[in-house]
């Protein structure tokens, strides 16, 4: 059977979420403008900065710190922002676009209910996109 669109979108952002560096939890996001996607982003280190997955630990996770919490012990730049900075880097507008964010919790092994950050909420509603549609946990489905 033919997948719908938002299946079809979501299938890509979890594609998308397999290039995360983190050891928690993977995000992919993609924004679609225009029936197109016109970037994609991952949740990992930021660029030239080490990952934990090479370093094989993360210093949330060794110090408990719970998910939400003391984000500036780590070096991760979340999906959204990332799909956004992609775009930016190479000129495309994102203004009234459609963000797909696909989150998966590696501890759990399940798909989860992903919903952006306060922080990347803004960055959403600053860049202008109109949406967002997020993947729902395992037990949702």
């Amino acid at each position: 059977m033919r997948p719908s669109k938002e299946e079809y979108y979501m299938n890509i952002a979890k594609a998308v979420s397999e290039r995360s560096t983190c050891l928690r939890r993977k995000y992919g996001a993609i924004i679609i403008k225009d029936d197109a996607i016109v970037s994609t982003g991952y949740n990992g280190s930021y660029r030239g900065a080490p990952n934990c997955c090479d370093l094989g630990y993360c210093k949330r996770q060794q110090d408990n710190v719970p998910h939400g919490e003391r984000y500036e012990l780590c070096n991760s730049v979340h999906a959204e922002n990332n799909a956004i900075i992609n775009a930016s880097r190479i000129g495309v507008s994102v203004k009234n676009g459609t963000l797909y964010l696909y989150g998966y919790d590696c501890e759990l092994k399940k798909t989860i209910d992903a919903k952006p950050c306060m922080m990347c909420e803004r960055v959403i509603a600053n860049a202008g996109i109109k949406e967002v549609i997020s993947s729902k946990g395992d037990e949702n489905v």
